[in-house]
């Protein structure tokens, strides 16, 4: 699949579930509405999506949420992705806030995930439970260790908040030196209304790699996993940090994924509005030619980059919809 900027799209990620066990303060609001288990996607729908995406080209999928464990029975989803790997499917990974990882790691393993990214904003089990509103970091400790403990490679993702935790970047990447694990930072992006101005968290990660450097050698790599971050070497540790930057330096001329919700709704770009509806075009009983014809008017449709500005005369977030409603 070609877009029609030239780019190859090969990367799908997919949300299972809006749903989430914890409430971070940048992704959620705290009095966050549901969608009906009927608006959602059946395992089975999601399982032929992906597969016209294989069909189609796309050579990577990453499962998302909401938190995509929280899901009933989404290990049959695994297991059945996982049976393509290496018949088209290249790689299957996971995105998780880690609460429910320590009784699904071997699992995950078994069926062929071998990466995973765990969010996980700081090691100060104070501040976690304030940035996540209720949550209690001992389990995501457990569930990381039982990843590494189940031969998952883990990386963890960290997203940066001015005047929030800012300060902990420093002994996160000593840790993560210590476990065996990536760290990556990420940029926070003005997406849905979570009861909060987040322009006043905005925190260039320029200024963290600036401020990281005082302390570590970070040396150019060309480590690339698909995704949009750029990589550094550790000197000191041997592991990687890597920087998702879609504010201060966007990555949209390389972009080669688009994102599918739970309910169905393709989003081929992160920061725009424009979607197309599988959902329908699934229940009205299209064949699979009908299926891969509509997954290529959509990627035709994909923009040639996003629109993150955040509105600071209205108040307002560029776009609208949560994090957790496209997919983290």
């Amino acid at each position: 699949m070609i877009d029609p900027f030239g780019r190859a799209i090969t990367y799908l990620r997919v949300s299972v579930t809006d749903r989430c066990d914890l409430r971070c303060v940048y992704c959620m609001a705290e009095d966050m509405t549901f969608l009906p288990k009927r608006d959602l996607l059946t395992l089975e729908e999601l399982e032929r999506l992906c597969a016209a995406f294989i069909r189609l080209g796309t050579n990577k999928i990453r499962i998302t949420g909401g938190e995509p464990l929280v899901r009933r029975d989404v290990m049959q989803l695994f297991q059945r992705l996982g049976s393509r790997i290496g018949g088209g499917l290249d790689e299957l990974t996971l995105t998780t806030n880690g609460t429910q990882l320590a009784k699904h790691a071997q699992t995950l393993a078994a069926a062929g995930v071998r990466r995973i990214n765990v969010s996980l904003d700081t090691l100060d089990p104070i501040l976690f439970g304030q940035i996540t509103r209720w949550g209690k970091i001992e389990p995501i400790l457990d569930g990381i260790f039982a990843a590494k403990a189940a031969g998952l490679s883990v990386k963890i993702n960290a997203v940066a908040m001015k005047g929030v935790n800012e300060d902990q970047f420093d002994g996160m990447l000593a840790w993560c030196g210590e476990h065996g694990l990536d760290l990556c930072l990420i940029e926070t992006m003005p997406m849905g209304d979570i009861n909060g101005d987040r322009t006043d968290q905005y925190l260039p990660l320029s200024i963290v790699r600036s401020r990281l450097r005082k302390s570590w050698t970070l040396e150019d790599t060309d480590y690339r996993t698909g995704g949009p971050a750029r990589y550094f070497d550790v000197k000191e540790t041997g592991r990687r940090i890597g920087f998702i930057t879609p504010m201060t330096h966007n990555f949209c001329e390389s972009c080669n994924r688009v994102r599918l919700t739970c309910t169905g709704t393709l989003y081929m770009c992160l920061g725009q509005d424009d979607a197309a509806d599988f959902r329908s075009v699934l229940r009205a009983g299209a064949t699979d030619a009908e299926l891969d014809d509509a997954i290529r008017a959509a990627i035709a449709r994909k923009p040639k980059g996003h629109d993150f500005i955040i509105d600071r005369r209205h108040d307002k977030p560029a776009v609208a919809r949560h994090m957790s409603v496209t997919g983290g």
